[in-house]
């Protein structure tokens, strides 16, 4: 590695066998993706006495019940490559949409039902991720209500490299749904799509279903992966960092997803729970799915946090005994790394956990 330096006490492997009584930090550029240092530690770094000022740790519990919120999507953290959506639909799309500022990423973190595109159809369940190409058109019939994430992205949705691992890493290609050709199957005399175009909806009425495409072809297209078919890459011997379980890349901006594994070895001394870190380059925000949030003091499913660039974290205290207790972690979880800071929504600032800054003191 280009002009490695080593001083005083550190590990001999990043992560693994930490010198007693001290405490790893992971600094690093680029995400998880750059060049990086390790820095041992006499304290935990999140075991601070007060925070002044608006940098710190934010928690947005499950908000997707509230009334004001449902059979719509309400933006909560947003810059200039992305915006994250929650929505709670009871009902399905009234009109057929198009996004022609947004590519879209979808996950469902609830219910049951299908999305109708021009492309055609595909059925959708919890844990399911849909990537629907900007000017696609399409309609959302829901059978069972669904809380879902949408994420609008400036640019497409890419798959990450492999590199090493080869091709059939991360999931098979054979997991991934791709629609055929098929006709909308809604009937009627007037049929409305609301297009979405710097920012305003314009709305164009039809006919007949705008969902009459017989047949296509070619290289962009609306493909689904659900979270239960993602493979993660693992190591007893070492703590695979967040990079490693990158789903989705686009511009400025990653999505990973941490899925159900065994954890490292207890007997090579390697640490099972995130290392401390402090997103010189990236903010943070994860999504917890489904399962036990064992880093995580008092986190419920639907709930996220939002770690923005430059103030520290890492895992609660009690999880470094918890950890010593578990061998296997069965958290869903989505991440979303941005490189560029994330604003907080009204509905975010209204609805955050104003104390979880305060969940690492003990």
């Amino acid at each position: 590695m280009e002009n490695f330096q080593a001083s005083g006490e550190y590990s001999k492997q990043a992560h693994v066998k930490i010198p007693a009584g001290l405490y790893e930090e992971e600094h690093g550029r680029k995400g998880f993706f750059g060049r990086v240092s390790h820095l041992y530690h006499q304290n935990p770094l999140t075991s601070w006495k007060n925070i002044s000022g608006e940098l710190k740790p934010r928690c947005l519990p499950n908000i997707f019940e509230k009334e004001e919120f449902k059979n719509q999507f309400t933006p909560i953290l947003y810059n200039k490559d992305v915006v994250m959506n929650l929505g709670n639909f009871s009902q399905s799309f009234k009109n057929f949409f198009r996004n022609a500022d947004f590519d879209e990423l979808y996950f469902m973190h609830t219910g049951k039902g299908r999305i109708e595109t021009s492309y055609g159809h595909l059925t959708y369940q919890k844990g399911d991720y849909t990537i629907i190409p900007r000017g696609t058109t399409y309609k959302i019939y829901v059978e069972e209500p669904t809380q879902m994430i949408k994420i609008e992205s400036t640019s497409e949705f890419e798959e990450p490299s492999r590199g090493i691992l080869g091709p059939n890493a991360l999931y098979d290609q054979t997991t991934k749904k791709i629609p055929t050709a098929a006709l909308g199957t809604e009937r009627g005399s007037e049929f409305q799509i609301d297009i979405k175009r710097e920012g305003q909806i314009t709305t164009v009425t039809y006919p007949y279903n705008p969902l009459d495409v017989k047949g296509w072809k070619g290289s962009v297209y609306p493909w689904q992966l659900s979270i239960y078919d993602y493979c993660p890459i693992n190591s007893h011997r070492y703590h695979i960092p967040p990079s490693g379980h990158t789903t989705f890349v686009a511009k400025n901006f990653v999505i990973c997803s941490f899925v159900a594994r065994p954890l490292e070895s207890a007997e090579h001394g390697v640490l099972k729970v995130p290392f401390y870190h402090s997103n010189i380059d990236y903010d943070e925000v994860l999504f917890y799915h489904a399962g036990d949030f064992f880093s995580r003091d008092n986190i419920s499913s639907g709930a996220l946090t939002f770690h923005p660039q430059g103030i520290h974290h890492g895992p609660h205290p009690k999880a470094f005994k918890k950890a010593d207790e578990k061998l296997f972690t069965d958290e869903f979880a989505v991440m979303l790394d941005a490189r560029y800071p994330l604003t907080r929504s009204e509905v975010f600032r209204n609805y955050e956990n104003q104390n979880y800054w305060k969940s690492w003191m003990t």
